[in-house]
């Protein structure tokens, strides 16, 4: 299985365009220590010729341009991108679905309640359906997303997405409204779950044995936005486990036996982006990698 991180970073990348929290000021300087990232996605396939994308980010071009295996390799027109997996109705998930309109066919994934949503929004109608096949996934079901790739999606604990939210915001239900996805080629097996509110003794269990597990990084602490003083929101509010504390990513999965751990999707605020930082050698101590945009993950 090859998989490729097209984009590291959580919504609204590294350094975010409007920010200047310590981790921003320190890329927007060009310190080395701090590697600009693009928002959440990844690249899998079974064979490195047909690939299918997990996420589609906003920064979707530069990413397809800086990773040779999604270039175009035959004919006029071609890609080798079979379909896009959406695992959320997030922007930084669905908005590079607009740069991907000219006419190539691939097909999209998603779950019932993301389609309506997209549905719902008239600029996704540049997606001509002689060429995008909307294909509608329940939970559970078994589907290749590409040759040889077979995958399946899973609801985890989670809430809809900002846009979507009603006068009741509903925190770690599970539901259509966000997944994590099962990847498997022969007796391998890793999991891609970019957004998580807590750890569940069943997705504990789900996870339990697999090769690879990419996670959700966006925050290293609850409250860490409000220290930065860029937002006023908790992790727990905006449906994130934290990596660091009792009740972190990192203590809940201490004790799976998994053959590496990757974090993903990892905001703007968070300390583990500074090489050297204590808490990137905490998160490493622990078994942890940082994901980065054109990390090569072999499965």
């Amino acid at each position: 299985m090859h998989i490729r991180v097209l984009g590291a970073a959580a919504g609204g990348g590294l350094p975010q365009w409007n920010c200047r929290c310590e981790v921003c000021r320190l890329a927007w300087a060009g310190d080395p220590r701090v590697t600009p990232r693009t928002q959440s996605s990844i690249a899998v396939s079974a064979d490195g010729h047909s690939w299918a994308l997990i996420n589609c980010a906003p920064e979707v071009l530069t990413q397809i341009r800086q990773t040779p295996a999604l270039f175009p390799q035959q004919g006029r027109r071609h890609t080798p991108i079979a379909s896009v997996l959406v695992t959320n109705g997030d922007i930084d998930h669905i908005g590079g679905l607009l740069s991907l309109r000219e006419s190539s066919p691939y097909r999209l994934y998603a779950t019932p309640e993301i389609h309506a949503a997209l549905g719902d929004s008239p600029v996704f109608n540049v997606l001509n359906p002689d060429h995008v096949e909307r294909c509608g996934v329940e939970l559970e079901q078994t589907l290749e997303l590409a040759e040889g790739l077979e995958a399946r999606i899973f609801a985890v604990p989670g809430k809809a997405a900002l846009y979507l939210e009603g006068d009741d915001v509903e925190i770690g239900g599970e539901g259509e409204a966000t997944v994590g996805v099962e990847f498997r080629v022969g007796e391998r097996r890793a999991y891609y779950i970019p957004g998580c509110a807590t750890l569940t003794e069943r997705l504990a269990a789900r996870l339990e044995g697999a090769d690879l597990v990419m996670f959700d990084g966006t925050l290293w602490r609850d409250d860490e936005m409000i220290r930065a003083g860029v937002g006023h929101k908790t992790g727990q509010r905006m449906g994130h486990m934290s990596m660091a504390g009792n009740d972190g990513s990192m203590a809940a999965l201490a004790s799976l036996n998994l053959g590496r751990r990757v974090f993903v999707h990892i905001n703007n605020t968070n300390p583990v982006l500074i090489e050297g930082s204590p808490e990137r050698q905490e998160a490493e101590r622990q078994g942890w990698e940082i994901s980065y945009d054109g990390m090569e993950l072999e499965c």
